[in-house]
């Protein structure tokens, strides 16, 4: 079964100004799943957030009782929160759903989700022994809104012996970069010119993949559009290049 809807990606640096928009393409509804927990992961653990990939895949799958309608998610509090929103049919008995066991999952829903109801409960007791929070809220028309939120770290204040802490999100670009984006930019210095296609077959990845990769490395200005769906590397991607090589 394909999905024919986008799950659309939303990064707050601060509420300053606009998000960072990152697209996940319709695709297969495995695929869709796994696009979006993985793209949330990066994106959020780039920001600092230490949100686990099992937590957000739990939420991820809920989108299927959506019918995967309007997915959105949004990063917030330097990767320490996130919000899914939908326009799907909405939870009406929201208390419900955190009672393990407890689950709306029909018979093909089952063929991509577990569906015994273990999801909503195992995310409230990771993140009451993480010292976070779950929330379940009716959208502003149709659908839920579930957050989920660490607290941040405390820091003790700076002593003569202890330098001030650097927050993630100031840190060098380089160190905030995923393994596979590094990757993916070594190669576009090598090929000079890259498709996704191209991208996916070097990198040994599935093409929605790489299109995300090179959707993040052009909202971060590592990357600029040429022709024919390519991308070449940026005045500061090639500076990059040459940090990471140095």
């Amino acid at each position: 079964m394909v999905i024919e809807e986008r799950a659309r990606i939303a990064v707050y640096d601060n509420l300053l100004s606009a998000p960072r928009l990152v697209d996940i393409p319709p695709q297969d509804i495995q695929g869709f799943i796994e696009e979006i927990t993985v793209a949330v992961y990066e994106l959020s653990h780039q920001q600092g957030g230490q949100l686990p990939y099992s937590v957000i895949r739990e939420i991820a799958e809920n989108f299927i009782h959506a019918g995967f309608t309007e997915c959105t998610v949004s990063i917030l509090d330097e990767g320490n929160t996130l919000r899914f929103a939908d326009q799907g049919p909405g939870i009406t008995k929201k208390d419900l759903v955190l009672k393990p066991g407890v689950s709306s999952a029909t018979r093909w829903m089952k063929e991509y989700i577990r569906g015994v109801g273990s999801g909503f409960p195992v995310v409230r007791e990771y993140l009451s022994v993480s010292h976070g929070s779950l929330s379940i809220e009716d959208n502003a028309e149709d659908g839920v809104v579930v957050t989920i939120s660490l607290a941040r770290k405390t820091l003790d204040p700076p002593t003569e012996k202890t330098a001030p802490t650097t927050s993630p999100v100031s840190q060098p670009l380089s160190t905030r970069l995923s393994k596979r984006e590094e990757q993916a930019l070594l190669l576009l210095s090598e090929h000079g010119k890259l498709g996704p296609v191209d991208l996916a077959k070097l990198l040994g990845v599935s093409a929605p993949t790489a299109t995300r990769l090179l959707q993040v490395l052009e909202q971060l200005e590592m990357v600029e559009y040429a022709q024919n769906k390519k991308r070449i590397l940026s005045h500061a991607g090639k500076a990059l290049i040459q940090e990471l090589l140095d």
